[in-house]
């Protein structure tokens, strides 16, 4: 261990210290069970080695698989004012994956807890980088894309919100700017749910209402809104 941290001192490397539900001290398993409090004392006794050897360049991390767990822990963890690699190992499949992940790492995230994430996703690991950027995005920490807004499909709706919506996520994915554009389906309250918005469309049968940040400016017809608005985000974007 000593040869190991003067090398890291030496090349200014940090290490980190990982600690995993499925191989805990058998007397903390003794003592807390598989718990958030296991994990976080067997975090702390080899952060506390590390210091003994006059090191502190280091990061925590601590894997369950349980999303509880895992808030827990981290949670703890942040106490010990060392940066903090958080995650949901051993997710699994595709959209499960997500939701342990976003609502683990969405969680911490939200409270400012967690300096570097990783989504364990089972399969392709591209998938787990997209992933990862929805959560940082859901909570506010990743302002440079396109969001489109569009408010749940109700009896009120009487056009094809849905592929106007797909259409315009498809055509500004590659578009790395803050904005914001509303798709709400009536007019009843789509201009003032969608006020924070830049630009967007509420709409109706056959045309639509236009708006810009949060004022109706005119109508359009609903078989143009997608270009409409493209228009609006090009110019938008320079």
């Amino acid at each position: 261990m000593r040869a190991v941290v003067d090398a890291a001192k030496l090349h200014n490397i940090p290490i980190r210290v990982g600690v995993n539900g499925g191989s805990i001290q058998s007397d903390l398993l003794k003592k807390y069970g598989n718990t958030a409090k296991s994990l976080y004392e067997s975090a702390v006794q080899n952060v506390r080695l590390l210091e003994k050897f006059g090191f502190d360049n280091i990061v925590i991390s601590a894997k369950a698989s349980d999303v509880k767990r895992t808030i827990d822990v981290y949670r703890l963890l942040s106490k010990l004012q060392y940066p903090l690699h958080i995650g949901v190992t051993e997710a699994g499949l595709g959209e499960d994956a997500l939701v342990k992940s976003s609502v683990a790492l969405g969680s911490l995230l939200a409270d400012g807890i967690g300096d570097t994430v990783r989504v364990s996703m089972t399969g392709d690991p591209v998938q787990e980088v997209s992933a990862a950027k929805k959560i940082l995005r859901a909570v506010g920490l990743d302002n440079n894309y396109v969001e489109i807004v569009a408010c749940p499909t109700c009896g009120r709706t009487a056009f094809d919100m849905t592929s106007i919506v797909e259409e315009l996520k498809e055509r500004t994915k590659n578009i790395n700017k803050n904005l914001k554009i509303a798709v709400m389906g009536c007019v009843v309250n789509g201009p003032g749910e969608a006020r924070e918005c830049n630009f967007g469309i509420a709409g109706g049968a056959d045309k639509s209402a236009l708006f810009v940040n949060g004022k109706v400016v005119g109508t359009v017809d609903n078989d143009k809104i997608t270009e409409t608005l493209m228009k609006l985000t090009e110019e938008y974007v320079g």
